[in-house]
């Protein structure tokens, strides 16, 4: 293909958490442009076409208000798949590619039959020369397995010549941040072989990104570049978590630490806050990722360091819950903990590799009776994730010694008769707890573990509280 490819109509197969924000955004800077967002799952397209903007199936801030300009001006959300590809110049693949869970590579590599399902159907529903944009994060080389299922339908159709160019487009959208993040990125990253298909896509984004921020490579460098990008953010998280706890053996301050080195231009103060590990879709699939990539290609030394970074994640929150049963006397069965945050981040409602879910988890392996507060997060997603259901009834009521939980409406309903708290995702509201209310509310002697190190915690002690904060000797 040569020449300017006129792009009027755009589909987006898959309206999750980068599809249906990225779509979004698209349909408000293009006016010009149709964008309809495709999925098979009726109920989360019922929620995008919800009169009641907050009930969207993804929680950003400001998603609400760029919805509502466009949602049904250029901006549509549809169960009708085949529809919306043949009407399409350019179709976004942005489905889930989770971890394979069985099989050859499972635990590490990239399952990718959603990918494949959607070359496919791309492949028989589109009808003349179709630009196919992966989005999804992919192995690399995965765009040459789409290129020939697609190149295997190409010819002549009653509407013209069908025919393919694929390009990957990854994402670097921070959940929370994501609607910022689109609306003034620090790159786009476009990368194919076909010179118009590639301008085509940097004409969308030039709209509204400034030219010197769009970046073009091959089609390899992009699919890579956002595997790095993810295992480089990840690495730094596992790293400053290493230091915060030599920092509570040695009794420093990682705080201190991470302002103190990320004053060197060299390493930057980002990425540099401890915690209790990353959470999210991204962080720990693309590095398992990269680590199933570095062994099939004999890289085993290179494999084995970004599987390290991994496997301090777990370490982290292994030890968190470690250590709260150690302060509660060693023993949490029975005991009552609230837990304030089960987002893995704050600002969104994704639970996605959550550390709630292992930390939790620990502790009602433990015994624990666990009350679970979220400002976004609804009970059927704890269900899910911690493959059990809520109790019914008060936590107190047929004590077994068996972990159970429920979840609170607020933080003072969470503490109530609680023998500690623990924060673990960073919530802003969390940043203003009125200690000296909530205190009394606890059964003493109570503990406070700010896995987050966003709480005040002269406050919490000199309401009585015993405090611990990730990173703090």
């Amino acid at each position: 293909m040569s020449g300017v490819i006129p792009i009027r109509s755009i589909c987006c197969i898959g309206a999750g958490y980068v599809g249906g924000p990225t779509m979004a955004v698209i349909a408000d800077r293009c006016p010009g442009v149709q964008v309809t967002v495709v999925d098979l799952n009726q109920a989360r397209i019922d929620a995008w076409n919800s009169p009641d903007l907050s009930k969207l199936p993804v929680y950003e801030p400001g998603l609400d208000a760029v919805v509502e300009r466009c949602r049904g001006r250029n901006l549509h959300f549809s169960t009708a798949v085949d529809a919306a590809i043949a009407s399409a110049d350019m179709v976004f693949l942005s489905v889930n590619t989770p971890t394979k869970t069985r099989g050859v590579g499972a635990g590490q590599a990239s399952d990718l039959r959603w990918i494949e399902a959607s070359a496919r159907q791309v492949a028989a529903a589109a009808r003349a020369h179709t630009i196919v944009v992966e989005k999804s994060t992919l192995p690399v080389r995965t765009a040459e397995v789409i290129k020939t299922i697609l190149e295997a339908a190409e010819g002549d159709t009653p509407t013209g010549s069908k025919t393919f160019s694929v390009l990957s487009n990854p994402e670097f959208l921070a959940e929370g941040t994501a609607i910022s993040d689109l609306e003034a990125p620090d790159r786009v990253l476009i990368g194919g072989n076909d010179p118009a298909s590639i301008e085509a896509l940097a004409a969308i984004y030039g709209q509204w990104v400034p030219a010197e921020r769009i970046l073009r490579t091959n089609v390899w460098s992009s699919e890579l570049s956002k595997l790095t990008a993810n295992a480089f953010l990840a690495q730094r998280i596992s790293s400053i978590n290493s230091i915060g706890a030599l920092c509570e053996a040695t009794e420093a301050n990682v705080r201190e630490v991470a302002r103190a080195i990320g004053a060197d231009s060299r390493i930057g103060s980002k990425f540099l806050k401890a915690g209790p590990g990353f959470g999210g879709s991204c962080f720990q699939k693309d590095i398992l990722n990269l680590v199933y990539l570095c062994r099939h290609y004999g890289l085993s030394e290179v494999a084995d360091y970004w599987e390290a970074v991994v496997n301090l994640n777990a370490w982290q929150q292994h030890r968190i819950s470690a250590l709260v049963v150690r302060h509660l006397f060693g023993t949490v069965t029975g005991k009552r903990i609230a837990v304030l945050g089960f987002a893995f981040k704050a600002d969104t409602n994704d639970t996605r590799e959550t550390p709630a879910i292992r930390i939790c988890g620990d502790l009602l392996e433990e015994g624990a009776q666990l009350a679970i507060f979220d400002p976004k997060v609804t009970a059927e997603q704890m269900a899910v994730d911690l493959g059990r259901l809520p109790l019914q009834g008060s936590l107190t009521d047929g004590f077994s010694g068996e972990g159970v939980w429920q979840m609170a409406a607020s933080p003072r309903e969470a503490v109530a008769g609680a023998d500690a708290v623990l924060v673990l995702t960073e919530w802003e509201q969390f940043r203003q707890l009125d200690w000296q209310a909530l205190a009394p509310e606890l059964r003493h002697p109570a503990w406070l573990f700010d896995a987050r190190a966003i709480c005040d915690a002269t406050a919490a002690r000199s309401s009585g509280l015993k405090v611990w904060c990730v990173g703090e000797g």
